[in-house]
């Protein structure tokens, strides 16, 4: 959910992203617990009731604190709130924890009729839980083929497994069927459809055939779900594009699936698809999103069902420009400013979130771009329009050593001090972003060597350190010069617990298995 203002007493304070998996019941325990809290005097809960209720700190009821908790999550009242929660139980879905039986995990799954059917369909199609791959698609498919007679039982399997006729058979039989929640995710068929990955050989005239008859009787080309509740949507469109950060394939035909749902009437803002093939370099999703009204619109059926919590259409743009400037992705930039993306308004975060832009809060994009060591991709934004980034002091020397810019950089080692202070884990992202040298002069600074950041986005979360990215990648060079500059091979990241050496073996890097064995401590 995103950030934005809440007036109260004429005070403009940040409103902050709801739990993971928020239920009504957990904040309403909040709202007594803040309650019970303000009415004992307790600092924090006042303050609280000070920054979100209109008479300011003071020991409010129940349906006062009601609206403190509201309005601290974003919503203008308890009552908007509650209907929010309420669509996000009704498309709410946790495909990962279904059990390959199709049942909840670690239970032993259905019996009986449509066993066979739900099992099928947990094994056949993506659920983002970090077990997607061949083994389990290769399963669905022997199966299928023991049990040819899935397809025939069960609409959804006819739907995965992209057989037209049987398809059309359902449909006759009972129209309702093709809007009908069903199989171990509870989808409608058009999902199954669209995240189904178990046969590498289903022709396109088959998947869109399918597809057109399922279009043609009604189904939702926008149909999609929230991961555990989460925003933006699942919806088929993601589901034929694939990607995410552990890359999950694209459908086979999955460009021609996605055109036929966009040209179908599925709307091109989705943001879920956006995030998941930002990680590569390839910019076709964009070009075909571009063609059907990304950027233009209202956002859709989802934006309305969510409101002011989702992105609007320029706002996805904006944040897809963050992502290829901090990345130096000089095509992308293009491609999304040539298409309408603010590159002149500074960039917000308040309320701390999204942590990612953090370190870009008030920064202009080109000023970002600056601050990343791309200077080309300034000068580009200031050609096309924007500001000349105006970086001064540690922001300066932190630019000039990501540019590689030593002279610059020795000309403001006055700020380094104020540099540390301000991004401690600069080294990881130097090292994220293959800057070798930024990394030694980094080191020669007093950055320290052992620091721990994000390595994906600018961000001073501690995650790993630059140690760990290099083995992670395979990156010998930048391994050694780590080494020797005092990187400790036997610290371990926060997020696994795990040593360079166990993210070298985890990424299968044998050359870099042999080069940490010999200097991780316990391993000698």
């Amino acid at each position: 959910m995103r950030s934005g203002p809440q007036a109260a007493k004429g005070v403009e304070v940040p409103s902050f992203s709801l739990p993971d998996d928020a239920s009504f019941e957990q904040l309403r325990k909040q709202a007594k617990d803040l309650r019970d809290l303000a009415g004992a005097g307790v600092p924090g809960a006042l303050g609280l009731v000070a920054a979100n209720h209109p008479q300011g700190a003071h020991a409010v009821t129940l349906t006062g604190a009601q609206l403190v908790v509201a309005r601290h999550y974003g919503f203008s009242s308890w009552a908007r709130l509650k209907r929010h929660l309420e669509m996000i139980e009704r498309y709410r879905r946790a495909p990962d924890e279904v059990a390959d039986a199709g049942g909840p995990s670690g239970s032993p799954g259905p019996a009986g009729p449509g066993a066979l059917a739900g099992e099928f369909l947990a094994l056949a199609c993506l659920r983002f839980g970090g077990d997607d791959g061949p083994d389990r698609w290769e399963r669905a498919a022997r199966l299928l083929a023991g049990h040819p007679e899935l397809a025939r039982d069960s609409i959804h399997v006819a739907a995965a497994v992209a057989d037209e006729q049987a398809v059309r058979a359902h449909l006759a039989a009972d129209a309702a069927l093709v809007s009908r929640d069903g199989g171990p995710y509870g989808w409608p068929p058009l999902l199954y459809l669209a995240f189904a990955r178990h046969d590498p050989q289903v022709s396109e005239a088959a998947l869109l055939g399918t597809a057109r008859v399922l279009l043609g009787h009604g189904a939702d080309p926008d149909a999609g779900y929230l991961w555990h509740g989460l925003y933006p949507p699942f919806t088929a469109v993601t589901g034929a594009l694939g990607g995410g950060e552990t890359g999950q394939p694209q459908h086979r035909h999955g460009f021609a699936l996605a055109a036929l749902l966009l040209a179908a009437g599925a709307d091109a803002n989705d943001g879920q698809a956006l995030y998941n093939l930002q990680f590569g370099d390839d910019d076709r999703h964009l070009v075909l999103l571009f063609e059907h009204g990304l950027g233009r619109g209202d956002g859709g059926p989802w934006a309305a069902r969510f409101g002011h919590t989702a992105d609007s259409p320029a706002e996805l743009l904006r944040g897809q420009l963050w992502w290829a400037i901090v990345h130096d992705m000089r095509d992308r930039v293009r491609l999304l400013v040539g298409h309408g993306a603010d590159f002149l308004t500074p960039y917000a975060a308040p309320g701390g979130r999204p942590v990612t832009l953090r370190t870009s809060h008030g920064r202009t994009p080109a000023e970002v771009a600056a601050l990343n060591g791309s200077p080309a991709l300034a000068r580009w934004l200031v050609a096309q329009g924007a500001s000349e980034p105006a970086l001064t002091g540690p922001d300066a020397l932190i630019a000039a050593l990501l540019a590689g810019d030593r002279a610059a950089a020795e000309s403001l080692r006055e700020h380094a001090a104020a540099a540390r202070e301000q991004r401690p884990g600069l080294i990881v992202w130097a090292a994220a972003r293959g800057r070798a040298g930024a990394v030694e002069m980094l080191a020669g600074l007093g950055f320290d060597v052992n620091a721990r950041a994000r390595t994906d986005t600018p961000t001073e979360q501690q995650w790993e350190t630059a140690l760990h990215h290099a083995a992670g990648e395979g990156d010998l060079a930048l391994a050694r010069l780590l080494l020797r500059l005092g990187a400790d091979p036997g610290i371990t990241d926060t997020r696994f617990g795990a040593t360079p050496l166990g993210w070298a073996h985890h990424f299968g890097r044998p050359e870099m298995v042999a080069f940490l064995e010999p200097v991780t401590p316990g391993e000698r």
